[in-house]
């Protein structure tokens, strides 16, 4: 029965964009979660029954079509506005790139925007969940080296007496400490990366992204290179801004015109599913 295609059509829809306002409740949720970027839902229709195929001499086909289907949730990886903290360990990224962590339970490597750092009881630079930020180390003099790994302050064995007053990072990443008589010394830089494919991210939960194979690093290969291809503010990367967080790109007025858009969507299907009800209901009493 033709109505039952009807019914189809206003179901799949309703199911479509229940998933929409979803997406929408995400986004609006998180408004003032640190470096959070939304997501935007894009439909398709869905199958058609071809009640006649196209031929020769000017037939056209005929279809109809059996409703809509989510056909993908894009995330919009746009910058957010810089924050000013006036903590120095918090980093924010002005332009492209991700950092890179490394949990040390399992060795499992992730990209973020979330720059919300401190230093360990062991002097690793790490976030809040005790991820390691990733970059190049320093040898026992302060100078950088090509070895990446874990960003950790000097030991106490390589300051020869002297006490560390402050840290400072610079916009190049660079971690410099500042000690007690007027001397300076480089700790290791903070490495960012980009990717060709942001898409393929996949989201970890706490800012993090995995799946950075597929997501085609743009500056290297999976695991952070030794070849300078990953320092801020070089090869389109962005640099680095200590003392601030970058905010999430939500922009309200966007999400609730998306969400009564969505809203009216779904009551025009719940509409067409009691419009069908009622005539097969019509249908049905035609035998009495």
């Amino acid at each position: 029965m033709p109505l039952i295609g009807t019914l189809t059509s206003g179901v799949s829809a309703l199911k479509t964009f229940t998933k929409d306002l979803e997406v929408i409740g995400n986004n609006i949720a998180n408004v003032n979660t640190t470096s959070f970027k939304s997501s935007k839902s894009s439909f398709a229709d869905d199958f058609s029954n071809t009640l006649r195929a196209s031929s020769s001499g000017g037939v056209q086909a005929m279809q109809v079509g059996t409703g809509v289907k989510l056909s993908g949730i894009n995330t919009n990886f746009s910058q957010g506005a810089l924050a000013t903290t006036g903590l120095t360990t918090d980093l924010g990224i002005s332009g492209s790139g991700f950092f890179r962590v490394v949990n040390t339970t399992d060795s499992s490597e992730y990209a973020t925007r979330v720059g919300s750092f401190h230093f360990d009881d062991s002097n690793f630079l790490v976030n809040s969940k005790g991820m390691r930020v990733q970059g190049f180390g320093a040898d026992a003099a302060g100078v950088l080296d090509t070895t990446v790994g874990a960003i950790q302050l000097r030991p106490a064995a390589d300051l020869a007496g002297k006490v560390r007053q402050s840290v400072a990072i610079g916009r190049d990443g660079v971690v410099t400490e500042t000690y007690t008589d007027g001397t300076t010394a480089k700790a290791g830089q903070i490495l960012i990366q980009d990717f060709a494919q942001t898409s393929a991210l996949m989201a970890a939960g706490d800012g993090l992204y995995s799946a950075l194979a597929f997501a085609s690093p743009t500056n290297g290969t999976v695991a952070l290179d030794a070849t300078g291809k990953n320092n801020p503010g070089t090869n389109g990367l962005g640099t680095i801004e200590a003392g601030t967080l970058e905010l999430s790109n939500v922009d309200l007025t966007e999400q609730f015109s998306n969400m009564i858009t969505a809203q009216r969507s779904f009551q025009a299907s719940s509409r067409l599913v009691t419009v069908a009800d009622t005539v097969l209901e019509e249908i049905v009493n035609l035998k009495r």
